[in-house]
């Protein structure tokens, strides 16, 4: 089996989705702009260095929509996807995943931004796999603001997958597996998988695969 495997943000995305996600609730006025964005720019700084609490975060991050309604929340989501994702949605990005979808590769999207944004954006790309962070329900069955299981961040990644290929009878030694990352975070799932590919890398990320060898794609610009 061969498992072609994509990060989402900066990756598949030429924004992040996540912060992005945090920008449009303070446009309809769930949070207040300016201590919103202080404090989201302050949690994608440590993301950056690799040093992230991802617990805080999530529990920040998911606020905004979880004390909402389900059916408000869902709606907020749906015009983020027309006003925001759809436009962000680059043909290279389709090009690349249609290439691994016809040479009958199995396509998953693994990130570390939680299910509720992602899973929309996961399917308006045509994936049907996702491997994101996992939120606790609530008593009302809606979302908490905390983690289910593994975070996919950083080893969290590897430790997803692993659970992914066990859950279908596989291992790491029945697929052959690519990943595309832009994220010096990925540096343990690129390590493990048969074909490593640095994608638009942030400068830790492109240093490192250039002194491993690994392809350097630059996807489109992130600027």
């Amino acid at each position: 089996m061969k498992l072609a495997l994509f990060d989402l943000d900066h990756t598949l995305l030429p924004i992040d989705s996540d912060q992005s996600w945090g920008h449009f609730t303070t446009t309809l006025g769930w949070t207040d702009a300016v201590a919103f964005t202080q404090k989201n720019d302050a949690f994608y700084a440590h993301y950056q260095a690799g040093t992230l609490d991802i617990h805080d975060y999530v529990r920040f991050a998911t606020e905004a929509f979880r004390i909402r309604s389900r059916a408000e929340a869902e709606a907020a989501h749906a015009r983020f996807m027309r006003e925001v994702i759809q436009p962000a949605i680059r043909p290279e990005a389709l090009a690349l995943l249609n290439k691994h979808r016809d040479a009958g590769e199995q396509l998953l999207i693994i990130t570390a931004t939680n299910e509720f944004v992602t899973r929309p954006i996961a399917h308006a790309f045509g994936v049907n796999e996702l491997i994101a962070v996992e939120l606790v329900p609530d008593a009302n069955g809606w979302y908490s603001g905390e983690i289910q299981g593994v975070p996919s961040l950083r080893e969290g990644k590897v430790e997803r997958l692993q659970q992914w290929l066990h859950q279908r009878g596989l291992d790491w030694d029945t697929v052959e597996t690519t990943f595309y990352s832009d994220s010096s975070n990925d540096i343990p799932l690129l390590q493990r998988v048969n074909h490593p590919v640095a994608t638009n890398p942030d400068a830790k990320l492109k240093a490192f695969a250039l002194e491993k060898g690994w392809p350097i794609l630059e996807l489109f610009s992130t600027s």
